[in-house]
């Protein structure tokens, strides 16, 4: 990692994070602020931000973003992203992944290669797709979240959303694995549901990294914990 110096932080970077599994993007961003802070004397109220939240369940590249380059986070939210990642077909969870129990499950007999392949097209361009509902969506000033750990049921409208590119890189029933590339404000949780549907069966997401954000690439990213470790006082 190339040693900038505070006045680079503070004139502003895009710092290339690899998140690790179980972080929030939340808690990625604290690490560095106080590592920041801490070894190279930047001030409490520093500027720094993410661009793009990834879920605790999932890992891959992070963009942060430290003094004026703070500016340019709509913008970078808005560009395209690459998602890896794996289906489990057959069973569904309340929140379309893992952090919640399998609560149904469904028929997979019927499904086939050629089957997983024609479904895809359904799922290529522009598409209607309902967030989950254990989202940090807002309904009535409330977190999606909230609603659903409260028990509460609550209509979610649908969002127009751009699937680029959607290929099956390995299919070993009942998991499939993924790459996908999608506009701003696309969940593959809930694509991961929907694709399951179309093949009148259930699917949730087991696994999932984000490996690129524009030509921003997580090969070139670095890991939480090993950029404070590279930092000198």
């Amino acid at each position: 990692m190339e040693e900038l110096t505070t006045d680079q932080y503070l004139e502003g970077q895009i710092l290339l994070i690899d998140k690790p599994l179980t972080w929030s993007s939340f808690q990625a961003v604290n690490k560095l602020k106080y590592a920041l802070i801490n070894k190279k004397g930047l001030p409490k109220k520093f500027k720094i931000g993410h661009a793009g939240t990834l879920d605790p369940l999932a890992t891959g590249l992070l963009l942060v973003c430290t003094g004026k380059f703070t500016k340019r986070i709509s913008e970078l939210q808005g560009q395209a992203k690459e998602y890896t990642g794996t289906f489990f077909i057959g069973a569904t969870t309340p929140s379309y992944d893992l952090e919640t129990e399998v609560d149904e499950t469904y028929p997979t007999e019927h499904i086939d290669e050629a089957l997983i392949h024609a479904t895809i097209k359904q799922f290529l361009g522009e598409i209607d797709q309902k967030p989950p509902i254990f989202s940090a969506i807002k309904k009535d000033g409330v977190r999606l979240y909230e609603h659903a750990r409260a028990g509460e049921t609550v209509e979610i409208a649908t969002r127009k959303t751009t699937i680029h590119e959607f290929e099956i890189t390995r299919i070993a029933l009942p998991e499939i694995d993924f790459r996908v590339v999608c506009s701003k404000g696309t969940y593959i949780r809930s694509l991961a549901f929907d694709f399951g549907r179309a093949m009148q069966s259930g699917s949730h997401l087991t696994a999932l990294r984000r490996t690129k954000i524009g030509d921003f690439n997580v090969a070139n990213a670095i890991d939480v914990t090993l950029f404070e470790e590279q930092l000198s006082k």
